[in-house]
């Protein structure tokens, strides 16, 4: 899935959230302005109710109401609300204002001032109203006068957004600020990534001599450059060793290619020239001869250079299995026994109980064959390889040594690459223990060459593997 921009992304980060807090904070200086006007306009209207409160008067045995301009002057404001009157006796006579003016269906006063203050509906508009009663006393008693003030809601609302909107015009500037801020700020400190990108979309990608430099990056963005830095690093060691490796194969196959080629030629020439079979029957055994060789040669290295390939190939870290160890060394001595007993060596297997370890059967076994096809091959005639299987401390051992010529220590580094011979003139095809190197890493163990102890001369070869872990029982 194809993301966003980074600086959108960014962006959005940054300002959905703030957005979110000026419409909050909005929200919350609404509320309180509302609460402001809403006082401001019952004070109002309770201010008015005691004014006609005051203006009642006993004429004879009756309640007189009168309507004084202070009373109204209260709601005197340029959006032209309207107020409606109700002074009503106790029996619901009207003593002023209207007559059918809304009362609340349930009566609830509160305070001192006995008042409530509720929303109605009168002649078509919205109303906020209080209402109140007074006592009214005489000789026989006293009466309750109700007195309701209502007013339309107009300079309450005016009162609302004059309270309200100026705090929103600052929120809405510092909203306005900050995303231009955030998106000049984004632009500029993205600017490496972007130079990063070109820099990298400008380069051939055949050539591995990219270096990026970290000291241009955000600290936050330094670990990138050296990720990039080892990527490329690593790119490159592997081509060049991928370039060496051909190199150094086409060397190997080209001698016993050129080889075969004259063979085949005296071959065709020998063929056209019948007569002269029988005094050159000896040339041509020794010609068919090393043909065989060259082509076992050929062969050997074909599967050397096709094994190498399957160990550095990355499923082979994978797939692993639990394989004994001891029966793998085993099967490997009895397939060179034969070898052995050609050369005059004394070949022989040290394994007292299985060790189980987890690794590829098939590479378990090239590991060992390779490690004793090396230590045959560099043995003299009538000498000693012995195969050790043993459980160590933590580590499963599988050991190779000879009493042959050995390796020098200044040398036992550079037997592990590829094409490499300590004996030039040797038969090998100088991958045994290459293959043997890449096959214990894929199986995360250790190779270690050292001197024979127990020789006078002669390799000790060590190859370290995790041991599996125990089966639990059913």
């Amino acid at each position: 899935m194809k993301r966003a921009s980074l600086r959108l992304r960014l962006a959005l980060w940054l300002l959905l959230p703030l957005s979110v807090f000026v419409a909050i904070c909005g929200w919350l200086s609404w509320r309180n302005a509302a609460e402001v006007a809403d006082y401001v306009q019952d004070h109002d209207l309770l201010s008015s109710a005691k004014v006609l409160s005051d203006r009642l008067i006993w004429e004879g045995d009756d309640v007189q109401a009168s309507v004084p301009p202070s009373a109204l002057s209260l709601f005197v404001s340029p959006e032209r609300d309207r107020v409606f009157l109700s002074v009503t006796g106790a029996n619901g006579e009207v003593l002023a204002g209207s007559a059918d003016f809304p009362l609340p269906a349930v009566r609830k006063p509160e305070g001192i001032d006995r008042a409530q203050w509720y929303d109605a509906q009168f002649a078509g508009l919205p109303l906020r109203a209080v209402v109140t009663t007074r006592a009214m006393f005489e000789v026989g008693g006293a009466r309750d006068i109700t007195i309701a003030v209502g007013k339309t809601e107009g300079s309450r609302n005016h009162m609302l957004r004059t309270l309200w909107w100026p705090t929103m015009e600052y929120l809405l500037v510092a909203l306005l600020l900050a995303i231009a801020l955030a998106v000049a700020a984004l632009t500029l400190e993205l600017r490496p990534i972007v130079r990063l990108s070109q820099q990298l979309a400008q380069r051939d990608p055949l050539h591995l001599d990219l270096v990026v430099d970290p000291a241009a990056l955000h600290s936050e963005l330094r670990p990138v450059a050296d990720t990039i830095n080892r990527f490329v690093g690593q790119l490159k060691a592997h081509s060049e060793a991928q370039r060496r490796f051909i190199a150094d194969a086409a060397h190997q196959l080209r001698t016993p290619l050129a080889l075969q080629a004259s063979q085949i030629e005296f071959a065709r020439y020998t063929r056209q020239h019948r007569g002269e079979w029988d005094t050159r029957r000896a040339d041509m055994d020794a010609m068919w001869q090393a043909m065989q060789t060259s082509n076992r040669r050929l062969v050997d290295v074909t599967n050397k250079l096709l094994l190498l390939a399957q160990a550095e190939h990355g499923d082979a870290h994978t797939g692993f299995e639990r394989v004994d160890l001891s029966a793998a060394a085993l099967r490997c001595v009895e397939q060179l026994a034969a070898l052995a007993d050609r050369r005059g060596i004394d070949l022989g297997l040290e394994a007292a109980q299985p060790v189980i370890v987890m690794a590829q059967p098939a590479l378990l076994d090239a590991l060992v064959s390779n490690l004793l096809d090396n230590a045959l091959r560099y043995t003299q005639q009538g000498g000693r390889v012995t195969v050790g299987v043993r459980q160590g401390q933590g580590r499963a051992e599988l050991t190779v040594e000879d009493n042959g010529p050995g390796i020098a220590p200044e040398v036992r580094e550079r037997v592990f690459e590829r094409f490499y011979r300590v004996a030039q003139d040797s038969e090998g095809t100088g991958l045994g223990l290459a293959i043997v190197r890449e096959i214990a890493r894929a199986f995360d163990a250790d190779v270690n060459l050292s001197a024979n102890p127990r020789e006078a001369s002669g390799l000790l070869v060590t190859v370290r593997l995790a041991p599996a872990a125990p089966t639990q029982g059913v």
